[in-house]
């Protein structure tokens, strides 16, 4: 019964670097990624829908991305789209097909996005602490229980085996939070 509150803590605690993970995927270093698009809302018949619901993207070029639309009649909402989602790119609408060169982004964008990095690194941290906080919680209550069979040195047992876990992910957010911000930071 106490293991299931260690299970259940990890798979909260990796739900929530999965989040930080797809996240990081979206954030634009110098290369062209289809990630960048791929869960752009677009207006498509009337409702918001992602981007890669109505449209193929792909890369052809390391500096460039491709986005052809399902149905040609959305190619206009969609570059609109691409302009309205502040991410610094200019959509050519070629044909039945959009082209979009990826700029390097500039000195300046660049610290911008490292620092949003570092706070969705932040925010993750927090989510995991707060998994630590609530596994705690269950432990003491556990304990507190005369019904449960979990004495006191199970649950320090339990506690440090939660915080060891907590250690580990917290190491995992600052090793992804790293690696992307030295890969934004390159020019």
């Amino acid at each position: 019964m106490s293991d299931a509150i260690v299970k259940e803590t990890r798979a909260r605690m990796d739900k929530s670097i999965e989040y930080y993970q797809h996240e990081l995927r979206g954030i634009r270093t110098g290369r062209a990624s289809t990630a960048l698009l791929e869960y752009l809302k677009v207006d498509a018949y009337g409702s918001m829908v992602d981007l890669r619901d109505v449209a193929a993207v792909s890369v052809p070029e390391a500096t460039q991305l491709l986005v052809k639309p399902f149905d040609p009649t959305l190619k206009n909402g969609i570059a609109k789209s691409i302009e309205a989602a502040d991410l610094g790119l200019n959509p050519q609408v070629e044909g039945e097909q959009i082209r979009i060169n990826v700029p390097p982004p500039s000195a300046d964008r660049r610290k911008q996005l490292a620092a949003q990095v570092r706070k969705l690194a932040e925010e993750t941290r927090i989510a995991i602490r707060n998994e630590r906080r609530d596994a705690m919680k269950q432990v003491d209550a556990r304990i507190k229980d005369k019904s449960n069979s979990l004495s006191e040195d199970q649950g320090k047992d339990l506690k440090n085996e939660i915080d060891d876990l907590t250690k580990s992910k917290a190491g995992q957010i600052d090793t992804l939070c790293n690696d992307k911000t030295s890969e934004v930071e390159q020019v």
